[in-house]
């Protein structure tokens, strides 16, 4: 209905508000005995409509109209009840007006309110009935009927379903009720459809009420129970889909950036691990450096290490992009933070020794690595350079300058390595306890699996995959991983540095291994897809991967410490510490030269595990299903 009817129908309603009102205040026949109705009246029709077209009652489309639209309203009478009451007070003074009772004033705005308010609802009920009754008639001459949708969640999520679901006819899905776990809601009705039953009784419920189709509403939900509740629906042979509530999405028209935002907490099949509200002690006032800091691990070292209140933070990185960006970000999070942004590769020990000279560091986070496996096996001489020559780099400069304490970040991959990668970061924890032996300071290594999110890791390339239909790729179906989130990560690694002594290595608690590829089909179905949608194929296991890794070697000692989520691991040493230096000179020296067999042959003699690239089977990918 376009506003000049609008305004038009609102004439007679403010009339009729006027009457009513001096009707119950007085009686039916005021008319004769109280003069100032004709002046009243006269002036609710000159001040009321200008008032409303003044607050924006003309300028609203009706049919949609919502809340935001009856606060409008209230407050476009009000006003009009109180700018009509200062006209016919000035009437009063003036001599115009013989007298008018502020009771029937009272009455007018509250009928005006009622009337007018209840006129435009009139037109968006009208037209909503008339557009789903329109819409039946075509469905039933079609020959259509809306598939039968049950609604998991009738939270704010779950009624916008249902509204979007009534409202759109067209869809072809009809809401039979809800599931929610809330009592208040139980048996309740919503938007004319009733909250059937608690979540757990999806499988009962869908087969009493005929369902053809879940949706799962609850956008706050763990991943725990969103997965529980795919998993029953495809356990019923129902079609699911993941918190939809729009018109588009419930149409299936929108890519996987449009569905539920995909939490990587969701992913781990654990209770994540409780971080504490107050950080260790015994970074806040000490001067600390973070290698690597513009890797995913190392900007969140670098973000709660600030949180900490550190004396001065140097944050070190070859990528000068990542670094600007890393110093940006502390920069603005804390602004009085004393922050040094240094460019420099770790593999240069002069320039190296230079920088812990000027910032003199009490504390190091080493992060700085090559951690890709597929890849260091196809550039040895960067593994050896970066990880094992970079970390003695690292630590004869932390010696010289002083430092206290020093925390290298280490990987499962170490454990009894496969990979070239792996046993290059074995190496670095071997110079990391001798360092720690030489010095007697706090040097210690905190070992731990594959983190979620973190650059170049399955999650942002399994995203990537489905955000474009798929296929989602993995490398074996028996490929296992233990995994972290970011922050447990660097959490644990802050608070192992604090309760590390000397020479110690340290293993996080990762729960158990989980299967990449339940991983990948978490991931899908969180997104709002099927194993239908975006199928998964299996590539075969590349070069220096394991089906599974270890967090220490057979035979290691593993003891308790004063932090529940972290252990202490004593393992053999690989190698004398007086050999040490020499092997590693050997080591560097032949990666230097780009000898790929003197590397292997000098690892393999280091490391009774590591298997060399020369005798491993030749890779081949697996058959694609």
């Amino acid at each position: 209905m376009r506003n000049r009817y609008v305004l038009l129908a609102d004439l007679p309603m403010v009339a009729l508000a006027a009457f009513g009102a001096f009707t119950l205040r007085f009686d039916l026949f005021f008319v004769s005995y109280r003069g100032e109705f004709p002046w009243f009246l006269v002036a609710a029709l000159l001040v009321k409509p200008p008032v409303y077209n003044a607050l924006g009652l003309y300028r609203r489309y009706w049919r949609y109209g919502n809340i935001d639209d009856v606060l409008v309203i209230v407050l476009a009478n009000a006003a009009a009840s109180l700018a009509l009451g200062i006209v016919l007070t000035l009437g009063l003074f003036l001599n115009i007006v013989p007298g008018f009772s502020r009771t029937v004033l009272l009455i007018d705005g509250v009928l005006a309110l009622m009337l007018t308010g209840g006129f435009r609802l009139a037109i968006r009920v009208f037209g909503e009935t008339r557009d789903r009754s329109q819409e039946r008639r075509r469905r039933t001459a079609a020959g259509k009927v809306g598939r039968r949708v049950l609604v998991v969640g009738a939270g704010d999520a779950g009624t916008m379903v249902a509204r979007e679901l009534q409202r759109n006819p067209q869809l072809g899905m009809a809401a039979v009720g809800f599931l929610d776990d809330n009592p208040a809601k139980l048996g309740k009705r919503i938007y004319a459809l009733p909250v059937l039953g608690t979540i757990g009784s999806l499988a009962r419920i869908a087969k009493i009420a005929s369902v053809e189709e879940v949706i799962i509403a609850m956008p706050t939900a763990s991943g725990d129970v969103v997965r529980a509740i795919a998993d029953t629906c495809r356990d019923l042979g129902l079609p699911s889909r993941v918190m939809p509530g729009v018109y588009e999405l419930l149409d299936g028209q929108v890519s996987v950036s449009r569905l539920r935002q995909v939490e990587i907490a969701d992913l781990l099949r654990r209770s994540q691990i409780r971080t504490q509200a107050d950080g260790p002690s015994y970074i806040a006032g000490r001067r600390v450096l973070v290698t690597g800091a513009g890797g995913s691990i190392g900007s969140e070292l670098c973000r709660q290490v600030a949180h900490e209140r550190p004396a001065s933070l140097t944050i070190l990185g070859h990528g000068e992009n990542s670094i600007f960006a890393a110093q940006l970000e502390l920069l603005e999070r804390f602004p009085g933070l004393s922050l040094t942004a240094v460019i420099a590769d770790i593999r240069h020990a002069d320039h190296l020794a230079q920088i812990f000279e000027r910032a003199k560091p009490e504390i190091v986070f080493h992060a700085a690595a090559h951690k890709h496996v597929p890849l260091m096996e196809e550039n040895p001489e960067e593994a050896i350079s970066n990880n094992v020559a970079g970390t003695s780099n690292v630590l004869n400069a932390a010696i010289a300058a002083g430092t206290e304490r020093f925390v290298m970040i280490s990987t499962d991959k170490a454990v009894s390595p496969g990979s070239l990668m792996g046993a290059s970061k074995r190496i670095a924890e071997e110079i990391v306890r001798a360092a720690a032996r030489r010095t007697g300071r706090p040097y210690v290594t905190v070992r731990f699996g594959n983190v979620l999110g973190s650059r170049g890791s399955v999650v942002p390339l399994f995203k990537r995959q489905i955000e474009q239909g798929g296929p989602v790729t993995v490398t074996d179906p028996e490929m296992k991983r233990f995994f972290m989130t970011i922050p447990e990560a660097v959490h644990l690694v802050m608070q192992a540095g604090g309760i590390g002594r000397s020479a110690e290595l340290f293993v996080l608690n990762m729960g158990e291994p989980v299967k990449v590829v339940d991983l990948a089909k978490d991931l899908i179905t969180l997104s709002g897809f099927s194993l239908d949608d975006i199928p998964i194929v299996f590539t075969g296991v590349r070069p220096g991967e394991k089906l599974e890794e270890l967090l220490w070697e057979p035979g290691a000692i593993v003891e308790a410490t004063s932090h529940p989520d972290i252990r202490s691991v004593r393992e053999a040493e690989v190698c004398a510490s007086a050999r040490l230096d020499a092997f590693v000179g050997e080591l560097v020296s032949a990666a230097a030269a780009g000898n790929r067999l003197q590397v292997d042959a000098l690892l393999a003699q280091m490391l009774p595990s590591f298997v060399p690239a020369c005798v491993r089977a030749p890779w081949a990918p697996a058959h694609r299903v």
